[in-house]
């Protein structure tokens, strides 16, 4: 590996080291392959959903990637689709004339003027694909198999950061949510000590006041620990 590319791996690694979210870490992410890779004037990442047929684009260099991004989700084809079908680098020097991709290249071409793509899995293991990277360029034949490999060494990485910055969002959304349980568990007892009722009454007198207060649960909740009372909303008057 050349001394300048070992110094961009580093810089990438650092880079991706000190995101605060996930976010965060895939604009990184994005932005520092438009920026490394040779041939590479925009960048994108592709996601499958849960049935792993659909696609979307959660990070891109410029508008431009998204578009082409789209037109591959549209006809069902193009580099992306099939670096993530066959977990492998996928090259096309002139998608307009790639005949493995007839309705996306010339498609692509004609509302982008994108020419060449690059892509490839981002993936931990070969049955853990976390989605593809994929780059672009609007030069016929921007990238070369030299290309292909300093991407694989960059999904790599950015496919160990991606896993990681979910781990850590995910355990964040769970220390709030046992938070938010906790918050509201202290409010149902002190109503339920207070007013001497059931678990249930406590729970719904807060739903209640929540509801009708236009309020989240867990500051009604909130409240009462600090105040030790519920204010529930006037009743209306009942029809004579």
């Amino acid at each position: 590996m050349p001394r300048w590319w070992a110094d961009q791996v580093a810089v990438l690694a650092r880079e991706l080291a000190r995101q605060p979210d996930l976010p965060s870490t895939l604009n990184a992410i994005v932005g520092h392959a438009s920026r490394s890779i040779e041939g590479a004037e925009f960048a994108a990442i592709t996601v499958t959903g849960p049935s792993g047929i659909v696609f979307r684009t959660i990070a891109s260099s410029d508008d431009l990637a998204m578009q082409v991004d789209q037109i591959q989700y549209d006809s069902g084809e193009g580099p992306c689709l099939s670096a993530l079908a066959e977990g492998l680098t996928i090259r096309s020097d002139d998608i307009t004339t790639d005949e493995r991709w007839p309705k996306f290249g010339p498609a692509a071409h004609d509302l982008t003027g994108v020419m060449s793509m690059l892509s490839h899995p981002l993936a931990l293991e070969e049955d853990d694909t976390l989605g593809g990277l994929n780059l672009y360029s609007k030069k016929p034949a921007a990238f070369d198999w030299d290309s292909a490999s300093d991407l694989t060494v960059l999904a790599t990485h950015s496919a160990i950061a991606m896993a990681s910055a979910s781990a850590h969002e995910q355990s964040q959304h769970l220390q709030q949510a046992l938070e938010s349980n906790r918050t509201i568990g202290i409010a149902i007892g002190i109503l339920m000590n207070k007013h001497l009722i059931t678990r249930e009454q406590a729970f719904d007198a807060l739903r209640v006041a929540s509801q009708h207060g236009h309020r989240k649960l867990i500051d009604i909740a909130t409240d009462v620990i600090e105040s030790g009372q519920l204010v529930l909303p006037p009743r209306r008057p009942s029809n004579q």
